[in-house]
């Protein structure tokens, strides 16, 4: 990548808006799911995946499952995207009050 490529990629990669919102890491070799909430759904897996391929995940029961039934047993699902425009509350709150909605709704373990 030339220099002049790579400082308008920078450039764009700055001005890009994050998507809050809700995600589903699903192991079909089990059906165990987890569910968790994040500021910024675009850079959730590749840092999720990473912990988890380096076995530094603190989520015990998603480390354990992944060990053992290896990266391709396990999916990735954005479930829930939060328009920050729309916000009548903070994102933190709003972020805990859907976890915990789509916890329930698919029986996830919360990460």
């Amino acid at each position: 990548m030339k220099s002049e490529e790579r400082k308008a990629a920078v450039a764009a990669y700055k001005l890009r808006k994050a998507v809050p919102g809700i995600y589903v890491v699903a192991c079909a070799t089990t059906g165990q799911q987890w569910a968790g909430s994040a500021p910024d759904l675009a850079t959730i897996w590749n840092r999720l995946s990473f912990t988890l391929r380096q076995g530094a995940n603190t989520h015990r029961s998603l480390q354990a499952a992944w060990r053992e039934h290896g990266a391709d047993s396990f999916t990735f699902e954005i479930v829930e995207r939060v328009d920050i425009e729309k916000l009548v509350s903070g994102l933190d709150r709003v972020l805990k009050d859907r976890l915990g909605h789509w916890s329930e709704t698919l029986q996830a373990e919360p990460i």
